[in-house]
């Protein structure tokens, strides 16, 4: 997931230059369907992927453990905007581009290293929910600060 084993080349981040985080994954064989391209749920598993390594930019009590608070995914969307096939390696950048009182939105632009394009947008919406109370909280106010000064490059 970690974009660690991947090293983003330079055009990569020029392209992705408006993202807080910028996500490599490999586009896998068994990524593509009958028709020959990457099927359209598998765009949602690599959102996943980034929207986890954006959020582990935002070092604050809210993690992904289930216990006490933590980010609970409340919407996706994709459109999609070109074909993907294997070979190919996928950067997504992601970034919070609203922030609510105890939501936030995500947006993903996935590239296609072979056709250096975008080839899909995602948008996420996250709310905070107290696991311990079960129920959907505000943001705590260093996450909300946190988030706010990551739209302040936008």
């Amino acid at each position: 997931m970690s974009s660690e084993p991947f090293l983003i080349p330079d055009d990569v981040k020029l392209a992705l230059k408006d993202y807080t985080t910028i996500t490599a994954l490999p586009v896998q064989w068994g990524d593509q369907d009958s028709f020959g391209h990457v099927n359209n749920v598998v765009y949602f598993r690599w959102f996943e992927s980034a929207r986890i390594e954006l959020l582990d930019q935002f070092p604050t009590a809210v993690t992904m453990s289930g216990k006490g608070l933590g980010p609970i995914l409340a919407s996706i969307k994709c459109d999609y905007r070109r074909q993907l096939h294997f070979p190919d390696t996928v950067y997504i950048g992601s970034r919070i581009t609203r922030v609510g009182r105890s939501s936030a939105d995500i947006g993903h632009a996935l590239l296609s290293r072979q056709q250096m394009q975008v080839a899909a947008n995602g948008h996420s919406v996250i709310v905070i929910y107290d696991y311990d109370a079960q129920r959907v909280t505000r943001i705590p106010e260093d996450l909300r600060k946190l988030f706010e000064g990551s739209m302040a490059t936008l």
